[in-house]
């Protein structure tokens, strides 16, 4: 019986396990998860966005694996029953110089096959009658869904499949496992701060470690994982009429981040955010939170600093409207003129691990890496929650190669 044994309860751990239960019935399954609960990081703190698939290259992983996943994923929700909310989407231009951003995306989302429809004014305002734009792209299959929901159900499938979920399991060590008489090794002994397991397949999905994980391995990624600490604020529940579902901004080429935005959460509240500052710790989800071996390794990374030189003005705007609430209120009144600084609250916060190479690019597309017996998920962010059953496929299939 062949162990695979997955690094990492999140969301795309989760959707790996269970489709490795569904690919291979008599192997055993076992997910390790440092956290006393699963979608403890990433997949437990965004905001909930099932997407089209608008924003990626073509030929990418992201954009097929996306597109993809929308489907999938709500066709999961509903086997399930888990809540989920076709609402659509509006992504609006509010001034003429965003105007050739807009149609370069609308191109962009035609060449993804994605049904997306451009609209005046006038027309956004049918859909969203406080928003203000000079154009607007309608994407009507975006969705919403709380994606710590999906992984309880997925963490559930993979108990009854006869698999493991070990929570409280912190990777520590990878070594080889060495068989007698000298031959090499053809598994791998995983020790964790609960003891140690055998796995005769390795899948790391620990995402805002998975880049310490693989150097376990041996492995030198080609990317560095550094934290990007996404802060949210929410509307009043008296203002939250001012927004029907989804509503952001014509984003920068440059950045993988999408800009401030509204967003209706399946349970009816309405969420703003987030912005993008560089986080103190890989968990870091306050500006109080901060870890010096991270803070080191961070400073010690060449890439970053690259980053910082193209992108200063960028990063400055950011930790301004991170420090100061009315400034996060302005941003929101672009895309909806009636909300002020009295009309949010604080909301807490998520950390996007971000992949980063040594010339200071941003790696955009997900990067997942084959070594013998394993498969390492070193770039995972959006819209990996949306695309987790592709990404599941994906990384089972590469096992099978």
């Amino acid at each position: 019986m062949a162990r695979y044994v997955v690094i990492g309860g999140g969301i795309v751990g989760l959707a790996t396990a269970y489709q490795l239960t569904l690919d291979h019935p008599d192997s055993a399954v076992v997910v390790l998860e440092k956290e006393d609960r699963v979608a403890a990081h990433q997949t437990g703190h965004n905001s909930g966005v099932i997407h089209a698939g608008v924003y990626y290259r073509p030929d990418s992983l992201k954009a097929r694996l996306c597109r993809a996943g929308s489907v999938s994923m709500v066709d999961f929700c509903e086997a399930y029953g888990i809540p989920v909310t076709i609402c659509g989407k509006l992504i609006v231009a509010t001034d003429e110089e965003e105007l050739p951003r807009l149609d370069a995306l609308h191109e962009r989302a035609s060449a993804n096959g994605l049904p997306v429809t451009r609209l005046t004014p006038d027309q956004a305002r049918e859909h969203e009658p406080h928003v203000a734009c000079v154009a607007a792209l309608h994407v009507a299959s975006t969705g919403i869904v709380d994606f710590g929901q999906v992984c309880r159900t997925l963490a559930e499938l993979v108990d009854k499949a006869g698999g493991t979920v070990r929570l409280g399991a912190r990777v520590t060590r990878l070594r080889p496992d060495s068989p007698a008489g000298g031959s090499a090794a053809t598994a791998t002994i995983v020790e964790t701060t609960a003891g140690e397991i055998r796995a005769d397949y390795v899948i790391n999905c620990a995402g805002l470690h998975s880049d310490r994980v693989a150097r376990m391995a041996g492995l030198r990624p080609s990317a560095r994982i550094i934290p990007f600490r996404g802060e949210y604020y929410e509307l009043r529940p008296d203002r939250r009429h001012l927004v029907n579902g989804l509503i952001y901004p014509v984003p920068d080429p440059q950045f993988p981040f999408l800009g401030v935005h509204l967003t209706r959460m399946i349970d009816g509240s309405v969420h703003a955010g987030p912005n993008a500052v560089l986080a103190l710790a890989r968990e870091g989800y306050s500006w109080g939170r901060i870890r010096p071996r991270d803070v080191a390794e961070v400073a010690a990374y060449p890439g970053l600093w690259r980053l910082a030189r193209r992108h200063l003005r960028y990063g400055l705007t950011e930790v301004r409207r991170s420090l100061s609430p009315r400034r996060f209120a302005e941003s929101l009144a672009r895309l909806v003129p009636e909300l002020t600084r009295e009309d949010i609250l604080p909301a807490g916060a998520g950390v996007r691990a971000q992949a980063i190479a040594v010339d200071g690019s941003l790696i955009d597309d997900f990067l997942i890496v084959r070594a013998p017996r394993q498969v390492h998920v070193l770039n995972a962010p959006s819209p990996a929650a949306t695309s987790s059953l592709e990404i599941a496929k994906h990384i089972v299939a590469q096992l099978r190669d």
